[in-house]
């Protein structure tokens, strides 16, 4: 009996196949099925993973850009302010000039040989500019000094030298000086300097003081000559640039006839200082 089922399970075994339309698979391919798709499922976890990570970075650098954009927007409303200030201060440097030179047509002009040789120093040196054309005969001098220092250089200190013997001579006898020192925006680098310097304005009076005691130590008398300091608030180009700031750290010698009024000068305005 157990050889009838023996026999019959063969016979059943043998004939599934082409009744199921079967087919068997050998070991090690099911096998290696099984490891790709272990693989594959690795894989699709991790670029899951990897897109998650982009996705977060995106969402970081969109922040990012946002954050600029704003930044970006709050330096041209500042650029804006800054040029307004410009334009202000140029406005009120024109208008104040145009005064001058109403009040000089009225008050008196240098002495005619003094405006000449105050002509002829300037064709000179070119850093000198003279308009003998107004009435308030102002010299005006551009004297370079390197960031934060109050040193003249050479060739300022040359062409003051100049200034001096004409500014010392019988016909100019009367005409007074003011010194008017100047720096860029920067603030005041090092330790140093800041003490030496604690800000522009102390700075752009120690180049006026520089100049007035060069006036001085050459031979005008000291009651002829005045100065003041201004910082960084009456500039002549933008900061913008490194010549630009070199512009502004200047020193502007303004040469008066008498009669000019002068705030503070108690011969210039008698009737303030009654």
């Amino acid at each position: 009996m157990t050889a009838v089922r023996i026999a019959l399970a063969v016979c059943l075994l043998s004939a599934l196949p082409g009744a199921a339309g079967c087919l068997f698979v050998p070991l090690t391919a099911h096998r290696a099925c099984q490891t790709e798709n272990r693989n594959l499922s690795e894989l699709t976890r991790a670029q899951a993973v990897e897109l998650h990570t982009l996705r977060t970075h995106a969402r970081a650098k969109e922040d990012e850009l946002l954050e600029a954009e704003r930044t970006l927007a709050r330096m041209e409303e500042e650029l804006g302010i800054s040029r307004h200030q410009l334009a202000s201060f140029r406005r009120e440097r024109e208008q104040l000039h145009e005064q001058f030179e109403g009040l000089a047509g009225h008050l008196g002009r240098v002495p005619p040989e003094v405006s000449r040789q105050l002509t002829e120093l300037s064709q000179r040196f070119p850093s000198l500019e003279f308009d003998s054309a107004t009435g308030l005969s102002k010299l005006d001098t551009d004297v370079l000094f390197d960031s934060g220092e109050a040193a003249l250089k050479a060739e300022a200190e040359e062409v003051l030298v100049e200034l001096v013997r004409i500014l010392n001579s019988p016909e100019a006898k009367d005409l007074r000086i003011l010194v008017a020192g100047h720096t860029d925006n920067q603030r005041i680098a090092g330790r140093p300097l800041r003490e030496q310097f604690p800000t522009n304005f102390h700075l752009s009076t120690a180049r006026a003081h520089a100049v007035a005691d060069l006036l001085r130590g050459r031979g005008m008398e000291e009651y002829r000559v005045a100065l003041a300091g201004f910082g960084a608030h009456q500039p002549i180009a933008p900061n913008a640039t490194p010549e630009d700031r070199r512009k502004n750290r200047r020193v502007e010698v303004f040469v008066l006839a008498p009669q000019v009024p002068v705030v503070g000068w108690t011969e210039t305005i008698p009737s303030v200082y009654r």
